[in-house]
């Protein structure tokens, strides 16, 4: 709970609040008059009617719709109806929101420890230097599953074999790193055949260019749970692996996840590009191309969660290719430890 989540993209919060539930708890999202976003509590202080269904009125403040309370952004009563004297404990949560990279973030965790410094590294969502755009999946399973899917991009030889998947993927070596908040998986394939999807980004830059190819992948998760990685393709040999991408296609798979419920979480993406920057035509076509992607994967985690839930008793086996996966478990184990919420979570 002592994290940054994405609660919304940053053009979904407007005058008109919206709802979004968060870590099991239900928001009521909104702008004050000056743009600045609010999150509070969505349940009213009276009966409990969600705030999110109400509007907002004078410069910060939003009504409830069933009876017309009236609450600020800190979530202080402002006004009730019928009666001039404010009862004291007429109050709802408000919890701390940044804005950045794009998107609104909260915290519903001690508000004393809400650094925006912690925000995860996102910076290529809104850098001059990258383009792209991004969306949202509603992803009816938990959201560890979609951080394992991410951790392991092996998958991709299996589920998305007609787009981006290979042997190479299996074939090759990886090497997995960490420190205290991050876990890092990285990859080289060389002097192979692109994929067919590698293969259009590379035509994008090099119309006349079909020879082989120096692949990467390099993962990096994130606390608690933002995930990028870094991929792209290069002419073979050019000197990609030393750090010279110059003759290749380079982007940004941006993740961020954040849970809704036990079985269910919000999946925001985003692929960016460094290359041809202010072509929207590559914009659209990278990412309608994602998204066809991703929704093979939203079909397997449905699938997985689903047998997960029909098998209870049943415990994960790893292999070597989940070493990336098990670090990012075994340090979301220690925080959820660290906040008495283990047994829960098991």
């Amino acid at each position: 709970m002592d994290a940054w989540y994405v609660a919304a993209w940053d053009h979904e919060v407007t005058r008109t609040p919206t709802s979004r539930r968060i870590a099991d708890r239900p928001l009521a999202l909104y702008r004050t008059e000056d743009g600045r976003a609010v999150a509070l509590a969505d349940a009213c202080w009276h009966r409990l009617a969600p705030l999110s269904m109400g509007k907002t009125v004078g410069r910060d403040g939003i009504q409830c719709p069933y009876h017309g309370i009236v609450y600020n952004s800190a979530g202080r009563c402002a006004s009730m109806p019928a009666q001039e004297t404010i009862n004291p404990s007429a109050t709802v949560p408000s919890f701390p929101v940044v804005e950045r990279y794009r998107f609104v973030w909260v915290w519903l965790g001690d508000p004393a420890k809400a650094d925006p410094d912690l925000v995860p590294d996102m910076h290529q969502m809104d850098s001059p230097e990258w383009a792209g755009d991004g969306e949202t999946i509603h992803t009816a399973c938990n959201y560890q599953l979609v951080l394992d899917n991410l951790m392991d991009l092996t998958h991709e030889e299996f589920v998305h074999s007609s787009s981006i998947g290979q042997e190479e993927l299996s074939e090759s070596d990886f090497e997995v790193t960490h420190d205290e908040n991050t876990v890092t998986v990285s990859r080289w394939m060389h002097n192979i055949d692109a994929p067919p999807v590698w293969a259009n980004y590379l035509r994008d830059r090099f119309p006349d260019y079909t020879g082989p190819v120096d692949r990467w992948q390099i993962i990096q998760w994130q606390y608690p749970s933002t995930i990028r990685i870094d991929v792209g393709v290069a002419k073979a040999g050019t000197g990609a692996p030393e750090g010279d991408r110059s003759q290749g296609v380079n982007g940004f798979v941006m993740n961020t996840i954040s849970p809704e419920t036990d079985r269910s979480c919000h999946y925001f993406w985003a692929f960016m590009r460094n290359y041809r920057l202010n072509d929207a035509a590559i914009t659209r076509k990278t990412t309608q191309g994602v998204s066809g992607i991703f929704a093979q994967d939203e079909a397997m985690l449905k699938a997985q969660q689903e047998a997960i839930d029909a098998n209870p008793d049943y415990q994960f086996y790893s292999l070597n290719i989940d070493a990336g996966g098990m670090w990012v478990r075994r340090m979301i184990e220690r925080m959820l430890a660290a906040e008495g919420q283990l047994a829960a979570a098991r």
